[in-house]
């Protein structure tokens, strides 16, 4: 067994903070939008070609593999980032903000994958651990429901580079840098989506009783789907049914002949999952039928609950206290938003950790948002630890 004291330290990763910080910003301004990441890609795979691992391009797209074995150690670990940017025209003002119109790496994604390549820099140098490390740079994290993750799943992921455990982290805007989040179980959100089209009878906005509006229709189902949550959802669970459009109509003076809805639904376990599902269906169907309309749904299933593992979560946690010191780890609250990284912990055992970008940075997803390069080499540091603290056991 390796002595506490060889394990990789902050103070290990803090002469690569300068290296790392050039490549956070290159990344940053040079976004790709998912399916689109042929350049990040060729840059995350030769460098670890340049550090000495078996790197495997173009999995489930733009995906990138790295693996390394050392010693005769049948563990294996894989540690996840992602790559993708977002269509969004970037406000930060900053010299190395990006210099592509209309897309920016507002999530955060740039600094994820500098911190993989910082702790697969320092893990091919020292080569202090003692089985294989597998390194996921995953495309398409921002895809929606056909994203990265299920793309190199169903690309020979789990046979091509077969691992016991997965890792991954994602940036905390609210908490300080370089802060630890975690949690057990469920963490963030299954995500579906529904198109729903309420199909009445057109006409003039002077006779509507010779119509059956649509409009109506949509408005009444609009307040009744908050009743879902509240009325049918037990209070000790979490879930958001919210209406994010609604399309109806050019002008004032004629009743359509179709309204269009567009709902987000999110919840944390799958039965509460498969309630808000039917109650949706069963409560557009009989409104609109009580208005003499039809309806048509799209129910479309995206991303399942983030659910970390505990055994692993507790390693994890117990990693981070020994890197920043046990005031610096919390546990985390249940996040809304969703994240494909739950296709990997549907097969296999895991976590996904967050680290804080800062007090008062900018909310994911905004025009002026930035990652915190404070947290490069405390996310580095983690990652290099916990391969060695795993591989070690």
């Amino acid at each position: 067994m390796t002595l506490d004291n060889d394990f990789a330290r902050l103070s290990d990763l803090e002469p690569m903070k300068a290296e790392l910080t050039g490549i956070r910003q290159h990344l940053h301004a040079n976004p790709e939008l998912s399916f689109e990441e042929a350049e990040t890609a060729r840059f995350v795979a030769e460098k670890l070609e340049a550090w000495g691992y078996e790197v495997t391009r173009n999995v489930g797209g733009h995906g990138v593999v790295a693996r390394m074995t050392v010693g005769a150690g049948k563990k294996s670990i894989a540690i996840r980032a992602d790559m993708d940017a977002l269509p969004i025209t970037e406000q930060t003002g900053h010299s190395y903000a990006s210099k592509v119109p209309g897309k920016m790496h507002a999530c955060g994604h740039d600094g994820h994958t500098t911190i993989l390549l910082g702790a697969a820099e320092y893990l091919a140098r020292t080569r202090r651990f003692n089985g294989t490390v597998n390194l996921i740079f995953q495309p398409a994290e921002e895809a929606g429901a056909v994203s990265g993750a299920p793309a190199m799943i169903k690309d020979g992921l789990f046979e091509r580079f077969p691992f016991d455990v997965i890792y991954g982290l994602h940036n905390h805007p609210g908490a300080a840098e370089g802060t630890w989040l975690l949690r057990s179980g469920p963490l963030m959100a299954a995500a579906d989506t529904v198109e729903i089209t309420i199909i009445g009878k057109g006409g003039h906005a002077s006779r509507p009783h010779l119509t059956v509006d649509p409009v109506v229709v949509a408005c009444n189902l609009v307040v009744s789907l908050q009743t879902i949550v509240a009325r049918s959802v037990d209070p000790t669970q979490t879930a958001v049914v919210t209406v994010g459009a609604i399309h109806a109509g050019e002008v004032s003076n004629v009743i359509p002949e179709s309204a269009k809805m567009l709902l987000t639904v999110r919840s944390f376990d799958p039965k509460v999952r498969e309630l808000l599902e039917a109650r949706i269906r069963k409560l557009t169907a009989s409104i609109a039928d009580g208005y003499g309309a039809s309806a048509e749904i799209d129910y479309v299933h995206g991303h399942p609950v983030v659910v970390n593992s505990e055994k692993e979560t507790e390693f994890a946690r117990m990693v981070a206290e020994e890197l920043v010191g046990a005031e610096k780890v919390t546990t985390c609250g249940l996040i809304p938003g969703s994240e494909d990284f739950s296709h990997y912990l549907e097969h296999k055992p895991g976590s996904f950790l967050r680290l804080g970008n800062g007090v008062n940075s900018a909310i994911l997803h905004s025009a002026k948002y930035d990652f915190a390069d404070e947290s490069l080499t405390v996310g580095a540091a983690m990652w290099a630890r916990l391969t060695e603290r795993y591989l070690d056991a």
